[in-house]
């Protein structure tokens, strides 16, 4: 595992998991909707020997993603109806089917476009692990950002919902990222119903009215791999971009 302060393709790993319980089960959630071309590369970069079992929900996709994604490891769901939010719920739903030795004790969300980096996965899980955080955000804002990778919409739409959580809230939080990791218990007490664009704000305004301990970490951000099903399209940006407000002013 990485030690503190290791360099990692020139990028600073602040934290380390200091140690890793016998059984400590961490699940991974990547909702994913046509993704043929990048789940592979998300999958073989990811942290698998201190992982449970990686869950790719398939969200109405009608290429090869599942096929893929398989083949690479993962378990498969199938969520047709169309929802970020939805194909993240189908996740939540399988895990708590598990019982006895299996029961989650964290879960993280990773996107399946391939912006992310997953082998930093460790560093996220750190804080939780070391009893430090019940919730680890993965800021861009504060990381290694790739030209390009972020619309200009996005970096604005980031600035102000995260303005108006401080100001509404209290908290002081950088990003809404979609790369987190978050305690199993403090999960089901936030209770998550949000369908679509505003799954990571209601989390984490939830989190804020609940006082649930968290950190931001600094991830390294690409760009992803084909075209954003949200930013790539002016109806996408405006729905998330009204989801993400209505949402923030909906748990006021």
């Amino acid at each position: 595992m990485p030690s503190v302060g290791e360099e990692n393709d020139n990028f600073v790993i602040p934290f380390e998991i200091k140690t890793l319980p016998d059984q400590t089960n961490i699940y991974v959630i990547i909702p994913a909707f046509n993704e043929e071309e990048s789940i592979g590369l998300v999958l073989g970069e990811m942290p698998w020997e201190i992982l449970t079992e990686v869950i790719v929900v398939s969200n109405g996709s009608t290429d090869q993603t599942e096929e893929v994604a398989e083949a690479a490891g993962a378990v498969v769901l199938q969520e047709p109806q169309k929802g970020y939010g939805k194909a993240c719920l189908k996740g939540l739903e399988y895990l708590a089917t598990k019982e006895g030795k299996d029961i989650p004790d964290v879960v993280v969300f990773i996107d399946g476009d391939y912006s992310d980096y997953p082998q930093e996965m460790k560093m996220l899980c750190a804080p939780i692990l070391n009893g430090e955080a019940e919730m680890v955000i993965g800021s861009r804002a504060t990381g290694e950002r790739e030209k390009g990778s972020m619309m200009p919409q996005q970096i604005f739409g980031n600035w102000l919902a995260t303005s108006m959580i401080r100001w509404m809230y209290g908290v002081n939080y950088t990003d809404l990222g979609p790369f987190r990791a978050i305690k199993y218990s403090a999960l089901r007490e936030i209770a998550m119903i949000d369908e679509n664009f505003g799954w990571t704000v209601e989390m984490q305004v939830k989190a804020a009215k609940k006082g649930i301990p968290f950190k931001e970490l600094p991830v390294r951000y690409r760009k992803r791999v084909g075209v954003s099903k949200v930013t790539g399209t002016i109806y996408g940006t405006v729905m998330a971009g009204y989801k993400i407000i209505y949402t923030i002013l909906k748990y006021r």
